[in-house]
């Protein structure tokens, strides 16, 4: 930095970043701690708060002082020191040892302002640093002796690979999921069978909108069991509502328009690593264009989007540990590459990913399928087309089948009819306002 330079920024003024004292003082500890607990910051010494410079003599001893208070900060903060003019600048980088403290006070840098945290600040500033874990707390709620059911235990093991003869409460000790003093959170994420009685964010919510908006809902449903089954509902949900490709040959195969594997990965992505502190639950949502898969909790502190798949920081490890033994997930930090993988060999977009403070999201583009182009229109594969459409939306007319399966109207009615005798379609209610029904 040189001398323009210098008045440049003193002429920003005091800011976020920016803090000007007019000598070394007591305070400049707690100054170095709140920059380095935040987004890092200078601290121009010999600069007055109306941005007047008081040139510093003796710099050799004052360099000595400023490394002084950063050595005495806890953990200690390394910065680097400089100066122009006799203006010292301090240069404090946001630390990836957060939080520190001055002689045990925790301080935050707010706008222009040092500020003390308090207790509620530093609690949330701890788990925001992944320095204490919701997943390992004890929750009193839950009863090890009338909350897991048989079966519950019984698939959790097999899943685990843990050996049925062991008493159950030594295998939850030994894995972590319990403590003497009661079930951890994560325990009662993967063994309670109603998740909201012990965390009322446990829940899930897959819905189905009509269109790219959120306008109108054409169906919804909230998932209320262990994490697993929640996982396996979800799964089954965004099968049942997306399309289908059937790809005729010798035999003919099913394929859906998403690989199965991204939306597994993604769905699993947002459990496992959401913030359970939260009110809010993980949220599904298909859109004629989309699939948006949203979890509450922003990045983990000291992750960028840019560490997105190439090394992560569990909120959960816990309940990272766990799902990793079960075989939902594999190994740590690299989901979202193994997503753009795949999107990548079925020539889909990459995925889009939307990260803030409180809220990670990750839309994945849908597959338009293209309607079966046949040289001979036959009733068979007419009827099957129709049958996929109405499957996927069963308020369709007669005429909106046509005009998406490019097939003409009349030979819509012939196979409709068809299919109506053969007991596999029927229309329910009024002719305006009924709706067909696929039948098995």
């Amino acid at each position: 930095m040189n001398r323009n330079e210098l008045n440049n920024l003193i002429l920003l003024g005091e800011s976020q970043t920016l803090e000007f004292k007019k000598s070394v003082t007591k305070e400049l500890g707690k100054e170095i701690c709140a920059f380095a607990n935040s987004s890092g910051g200078k601290i121009l010494l010999g600069v007055a708060d109306d941005g007047k410079i008081y040139p510093l003599n003796d710099l050799n001893r004052l360099y000595s002082d400023v490394q002084n208070h950063a050595r005495n900060c806890e953990p200690p903060v390394p910065v680097h020191v400089d100066s122009i003019d006799g203006v010292i600048i301090v240069d404090v980088r946001a630390s990836r040892n957060k939080p520190h403290s001055a002689k045990g006070i925790f301080y935050l840098r707010e706008g222009a302002n040092c500020q003390r945290m308090s207790r509620t600040q530093i609690k949330e500033f701890f788990f925001k640093e992944g320095l204490l874990y919701f997943d390992a707390a004890i929750n009193h709620k839950f009863d090890i002796e009338k909350d897991i059911t048989t079966h519950g235990y019984e698939e959790f093991t097999q899943r685990a690979g843990i050996s049925t003869n062991l008493e159950k409460e030594d295998v939850l000790k030994n894995i972590g999921l319990m403590t003497s003093e009661g079930m951890t959170n994560a325990g009662t994420l993967v063994l309670g069978q109603k998740g909201s009685r012990f965390l009322i964010s446990a829940t899930l919510t897959c819905a189905l909108f009509q269109g790219t908006t959120k306008t109108k809902v054409l169906d919804q449903k909230v998932f209320d069991g262990t994490i697993l089954s929640n996982y396996q509902n979800a799964i089954l949900y965004l099968q049942a509502h997306l399309n289908t490709e059937y790809i005729i040959g010798i035999e003919r195969e099913e394929k859906l328009e998403l690989p199965v594997a991204v939306l597994r990965e993604a769905l699993i992505n947002a459990l496992v690593h959401r913030d359970y502190r939260s009110t809010a639950n993980v949220q599904v949502y298909i859109f004629s264009d989309r699939v948006e898969i949203v979890n509450p909790g922003g990045l983990v502190g000291g992750l960028t989007l840019k560490d997105l798949g190439k090394r992560s920081a569990p909120r959960n490890p816990l309940l990272f540990g766990i799902l990793y033994r079960m075989e939902l997930v594999e190994h740590i930090g690299s989901g979202l590459k193994r997503i753009r993988e795949e999107l990548q060999q079925n020539n889909l977009p990459k995925p889009v990913l939307d990260v803030d403070d409180n809220w990670f999201s990750i839309v994945i583009s849908r597959k338009v399928i293209a309607p079966v182009e046949t040289p001979v229109e036959t009733p068979v594969k007419t009827s099957e087309m129709i049958l996929q459409i109405l499957l996927r939306d069963s308020s369709l007319t007669l005429k909106d089948v046509s005009d998406r399966i490019g097939k003409s109207l009349s030979a819509v009615e012939r196979a409709s009819s068809k299919l109506v005798k053969d007991r596999k379609l029927k229309f329910v209610g009024p002719k305006k306002s009924g709706h067909w029904e696929v039948l098995d």
